[in-house]
């Protein structure tokens, strides 16, 4: 008998009991969240609000815990219900969007607002009434039917997928291994309080069962863990080798007004950043190069060279060479320019703000006027 067989074997794991223990754990040890309603809360009957639970969960694909909490509270003190963000304009969605990336999930949000509030009697309450609303996945839609409606659904992200592959000492590769973590979750969600199992996992893997160094002494699922009786549970998950991602580049143009105002134009709807705001740019995509010279600007001026910045996207690297000019004249077609004060409320995504720090520092953090 193979190794993991026998640690298998000799691990005893009752579903239910770990689900108790998981959800004692909980009770003691979640995470205070703006968009969580804790254990406390819904002791005394308080509901999660779908609204929030939604919107968070949208914000929360592939991005920070971190980093989503004050895009949150931003969002919510704008539009405070789905009906506000429906009556909302696209274009203030998307700039109080930029910086989270993956700008799909923006336009989707926008979508899914507006026929949530067509429909006038709230989100679905099943994970296949939440399937037909854009941008809502099989994770999303499980996680706000667990979460906001109390259905017991299987709900794995990075994390729960990191805590069961060391539980049972799961030997498959991660990215071939998908079914077979959902099996062992679908066992275990308990039938009561399972939106609350559902964080509880999430809380465990990002707390405790860390991707280096868990804590394993600390887990109250360390008596139940395969990998941990083997002693080396930061072998688990299994991941095949990283392929390498291509490269790209090309080349950006900061044109800049005698009165500050920087030239911009809006990306179109579809594809990489579709609907965002950006500086003039060469031709590059995810696939091509664009040019790197200041003889590929879009209209003739001084340029000069401020530099180049890079950013990784999820499946290439690009380099900008970035070129500065003091413009005048009439405003090309296609573009338009924002006043210095409103430059950082555009909806500017990541790259096109590294590109402008280049060559106007501090100019993408000024605060508008109160």
């Amino acid at each position: 008998m193979a190794p993991h067989d026998q640690t298998r074997k000799a691990v005893h794991q009752d579903s239910d009991d770990i689900a108790s223990r998981l959800l004692g754990w909980y009770d003691k040890h979640h995470r205070d969240l703006p968009w969580r309603t804790p254990p406390r809360e819904l002791a005394r009957g308080t509901r999660p609000d779908p609204y929030r639970v939604w919107l968070s969960e949208v914000m929360l694909q592939q991005t920070t815990v971190e980093a989503v909490k004050s895009y949150f509270r931003a969002f919510l003190e704008k539009w405070p219900t789905i009906d506000a963000l429906a009556a909302a304009q696209a274009d203030d969605v998307m700039k109080a969007w930029a910086g989270l990336g993956y700008y799909s999930r923006a336009r989707n949000l926008k979508a899914c607002a507006d026929i949530v509030a067509r429909r006038g009697d709230g989100f679905p309450d099943t994970e296949t009434g939440l399937r037909d609303l854009p941008g809502i996945g099989a994770y999303t839609a499980a996680a706000i039917a667990a979460i906001a409606f109390d259905r017991p659904a299987a709900v794995v992200d990075g994390n729960v997928e990191r805590v069961i592959s060391r539980l049972f000492s799961i030997v498959t590769p991660l990215s071939e291994a998908k079914s077979e973590i959902r099996a062992h979750v679908e066992r275990m969600v308990p039938s009561t309080r399972p939106g609350d199992f559902a964080q509880a996992m999430m809380d465990l893997g990002a707390t405790i069962c860390t991707p280096r160094r868990p804590r394993c002494m600390l887990c109250p699922l360390r008596e139940d863990c395969s990998a941990t009786v083997s002693g080396d549970p930061e072998r688990f998950p299994v991941r095949l080798p990283k392929s390498e991602k291509p490269s790209r580049r090309g080349a950006a143009f900061v044109a800049v007004r005698s009165d500050g105002a920087i030239l911009l134009r809006k990306r179109v709807e579809k594809g990489l950043l579709g609907g965002m705001s950006e500086v003039p740019t060469t031709g590059w995509t995810a696939r091509i190069d664009g040019a790197t010279t200041a003889d590929a600007a879009p209209f003739p001026g001084k340029w000069r060279r401020a530099g180049s910045v890079t950013h990784v996207f999820t499946h290439f690297a690009l380099e900008l060479d970035v070129f500065h000019a003091d413009v005048g004249g009439a405003t090309p077609a296609g573009y338009f320019w924002s006043m210095p004060a409103e430059i950082s409320g555009e909806a500017l995504p990541t790259v096109m703000k590294k590109v402008i720090e280049a060559a106007i520092p501090g100019a993408t953090k000024r605060q508008r006027p109160e």
